[in-house]
């Protein structure tokens, strides 16, 4: 069984003159435990297609399965998600930030506090529960972020552009972080970015998106080698997944 499955969805956001298409005949397939990075052009429609994925917003044609059954509202059992901001509650310590989603599901107190102490070790943040987000860096907030995504356990974690604010160097640490962590926990990723250095750096497979409405023109498979390092950016087989997804996003 695949971990999601899309097929043929498309998208029209309501307007003047029949609406304006955003997305069109959507077809992918992401295996189980699989790290999959979308890219495309600003306005090509990545972020609706994880709002979609998501539960979040719902496509006009097409399906969308997760686990064999369908998504039609948002199913943190299934499916967790770390947007761009990292969007904690500021009067709420990291802790507290990492437990609110089991805290909603009326999870026994002892248990959440449990959960979102192994989480918050995960990222790399044991020691930091009692911070508040004010006290934390940019890319301390993100882990914080992405161990609330994890606290429900979902076998799929969908990250829309999560190290854009970053400045390159923090970016690249999350990046590799982000690798440990998807090692260890084998969930299933689809991560949006416009890097695309990021993207061959993280991926297993990259899709590649045209214009609005935003089509998949490209499926690169990245034959690194895994665990992935910061030399491999330097070999020419990186440079040359870069200079292919590149020349597509050129073209289209």
């Amino acid at each position: 069984m695949t971990a999601i499955q899309v097929d043929s969805l498309s998208h029209i956001y309501a307007g003047a003159e029949g609406g304006v298409p955003a997305l069109k005949d959507i077809s992918l397939e992401v295996e189980p435990g699989k790290f999959v990075v979308i890219v495309g052009p600003s306005g090509c429609g990545k972020t609706s297609l994880l709002m979609m994925l998501a539960g979040l917003r719902h496509q006009t044609t097409g399906t969308i399965l997760c686990d064999g059954r369908p998504i039609t509202a948002p199913d943190p059992s299934r499916v967790g998600v770390v947007f761009q901001e990292a969007s904690l509650f500021p009067w709420l310590t990291a802790q507290d930030n990492t437990e609110f989603p089991l805290a909603l599901r009326g999870t026994d107190r002892e248990e959440r506090r449990r959960r979102a102490e192994e989480m918050l070790r995960l990222v790399g943040l044991d020691g930091f529960g009692a911070r508040y987000p004010h006290e934390l860096s940019g890319g301390m907030k993100q882990r914080v972020s992405i161990a609330r995504g994890l606290v429900q356990d979902p076998p799929v974690l969908l990250m829309d552009e999560p190290f854009a604010a970053l400045d390159e160097q923090t970016r690249m640490t999350m990046g590799h972080e982000l690798l440990r962590i998807w090692s260890q926990t084998r969930k299933t990723v689809v991560f949006i970015t416009h890097s695309l250095t990021e993207a061959v750096y993280l991926a297993d497979e990259v899709l590649v998106m045209s214009a609005r409405p935003g089509r998949i023109i490209d499926r690169v498979t990245v034959p690194l080698p895994r665990p992935r390092t910061y030399e491999m950016m330097a070999t020419d087989t990186f440079g040359q997944l870069r200079e292919r997804i590149w020349q597509q996003l050129r073209t289209h």
